[in-house]
């Protein structure tokens, strides 16, 4: 897995978020970001990047962008942080099947997990996200480096 690309719906909460904790976990790794209904141009919300910062994370020079058949295309793996945007993406750009997954990893026999959007909301839920992000990330960073 050399490219890995997230999605949330604005891109300025959850997928930037996602993005730098596999950026940290999987530095060989190219990672990036974009949203279904992309705030363009924006920055990280202050409440994502402060608590991106607490973690020694740095979301400042991100701006969001929209999701693009090409990033489908160029991505081997697509993490959503919900399972509704997995079937949009998949809606709209049918050959990403397959690769489109929920970054919340579901235990056996269970539906995956869904990571609450923050959004418009207080702290206490960019940082109940934030760590259901990092625990996300840290089972797939470890997926994808057991097949390496």
């Amino acid at each position: 897995m050399d490219k890995i690309l997230t999605v949330c719906i604005g891109n300025i909460c959850r997928s930037p978020t996602a993005e730098a904790v596999l950026r940290q976990l999987l530095p060989r790794t190219r990672v990036w970001s974009a949203g279904l209904a992309a705030l363009v141009g924006q920055e990280a919300d202050p409440l994502a990047q402060a608590v991106a910062r607490e973690h020694q994370l740095n979301l400042s020079a991100h701006r969001a962008q929209q999701l693009a058949g090409w990033m489908c295309t160029d991505a081997d793996l697509i993490l959503v942080m919900e399972n509704s945007q997995r079937q949009e993406i998949e809606r709209l750009y049918p050959y990403a099947r397959g690769k489109v997954h929920c970054l919340g990893i579901a235990k056996a026999g269970q539906p995956p997990v869904d990571i609450a959007d923050p959004y418009r909301q207080g702290l206490d839920a960019f940082q109940t996200a934030y760590q259901h992000i990092e625990l996300g990330a840290r089972q797939w960073a470890h997926r994808i480096e057991r097949l390496s």
